[in-house]
């Protein structure tokens, strides 16, 4: 069966770093005009084109990593066999395993080789794009960790450690490239980065995406970032592109990024509930914090200037309202107050006019007070 080759990843950082410079420009100068002249399309512009500035700033770091690390073979193959080694001694599940389960059913192996060739750059980017339009105020958190974590993983990349595809003296098979759907392509023909498999930035990018996911994501659909994070982990296995051992070590730098962005100043430490965007009410969204909005319920929410702060007031700065003094109603003359039990000339007394419901006395009863009966006429 023939099978469309797919374009392969060379080490164009240069492109890279082309791509970062002009989002630069572009935000530069969205940001020079909104200056002269708010709009909040140049808003959107502006940190649209900053956000990806640094995304393709890593991405080629990564790629520049790959080439420094790409002549050293002899050092990566060896310390690929200690990686197995290591993990028979520790009796982890074999990757080897895994692979023929998946080899078994040859549309799940191809189905696999698909996800880990498009699911890393653009499943990433899709996730920031969401965060960053939908939760805006856990987006500085997840930022930092997605570009503490990497620098990290990058930093360890530069010792070169060989995939298991590479390894096929201990029986592993380069699935992607049999079925033609390898990113890579043959070892030694100039392809991206194939010896920085310790640790794998696929699983930390998986695991950060599953976390954020899980805990912003309304409730029937959270369960989307942890399915992400196992197939992903089950993928990277399953078709020998790394080890369990680098998927425990990125998952232990996102950790340790984490609880960095905690201990920043000024951090909430977890991802809270989103930012209030121009559809809901600024109400709302003060309630979910235990405090007071600072707009009144039912205020016109578009008269509020773009990055006020519209958030929870404490309950100590809240100055509680004067009590209502009650209405004074000044006397109507020539007018007869009719409410029983009342002084004529009382102020809380209304109109019978005004009274909807005029209280009269019942047949050979007392009159009201105030009023006399006349007296009976001589037949």
């Amino acid at each position: 069966m023939h099978h469309r080759r797919m374009p392969q990843l060379r080490p164009g950082w240069p492109v890279s770093l082309g791509t970062a410079t002009a989002l630069l420009a572009v935000f530069v100068a969205c940001t020079v005009v909104g200056r002269r002249r708010p709009r909040p399309s140049l808003g959107v512009t502006a940190a649209f084109a900053r956000e990806f500035t640094v995304i393709m700033l890593l991405l080629g770091l990564w790629q520049s990593v790959g080439v420094y690390v790409y002549g050293r073979v002899p050092g990566a193959i060896e310390r690929g066999h200690r990686i197995a080694a290591w993990e028979a001694a520790w009796h982890l599940p074999s990757e080897s395993g895994v692979q023929r389960a998946l080899l078994g059913v040859p549309h799940l192996a191809q189905a696999a080789d698909l996800f880990y060739a498009y699911a890393h750059l653009n499943g990433m980017a899709l996730f920031i794009v969401w965060l960053w339009w939908r939760h805006r105020e856990v987006y500085p958190h997840a930022r930092f960790v997605i570009i503490t974590s990497t620098l990290a993983c990058l930093l360890v990349q530069v010792v070169p450690v060989a995939p298991p595809r590479l390894l096929s003296d201990l029986g592993f098979v380069d699935t992607a490239l049999q079925d033609g759907s390898s990113v890579y392509g043959q070892f030694g023909a100039g392809a991206a980065n194939q010896l920085a498999a310790m640790p794998s930035v696929h699983v930390g990018w998986a695991v950060i995406v599953g976390w954020y996911v899980f805990r912003s994501a309304p409730r029937r659909w959270s369960w989307i970032g942890p399915i992400h994070c196992l197939i992903t982990v089950l993928v990277v296995v399953g078709t020998a592109n790394h080890w369990w051992l680098d998927g425990f070590v990125a998952a232990g730098l996102v950790v340790l990024a984490v609880l960095g962005a905690r201990a920043l100043p000024g951090s909430r430490g977890r991802p809270g509930p989103s930012r209030p965007t121009p559809g809901r009410r600024r109400g709302g969204a003060a309630r979910e914090h235990g405090g007071v909005s600072a707009v009144p319920e039912g205020a016109d929410v578009g008269a509020v200037p773009e990055g006020a702060d519209v958030g929870a007031v404490p309950e100590s700065d809240v100055v509680p309202p004067a009590p209502a003094e009650p209405p004074v109603r000044a006397a109507v003359p020539g007018r007869r107050w009719t409410r029983a039990g009342r002084h004529p000339e009382s102020d809380d007394c209304l109109p019978s006019t005004a009274s909807p419901h005029r209280r009269r006395p019942a047949r050979g009863g007392d009159p009201l007070p105030g009023r006399e009966r006349p007296p009976p006429t001589a037949a």
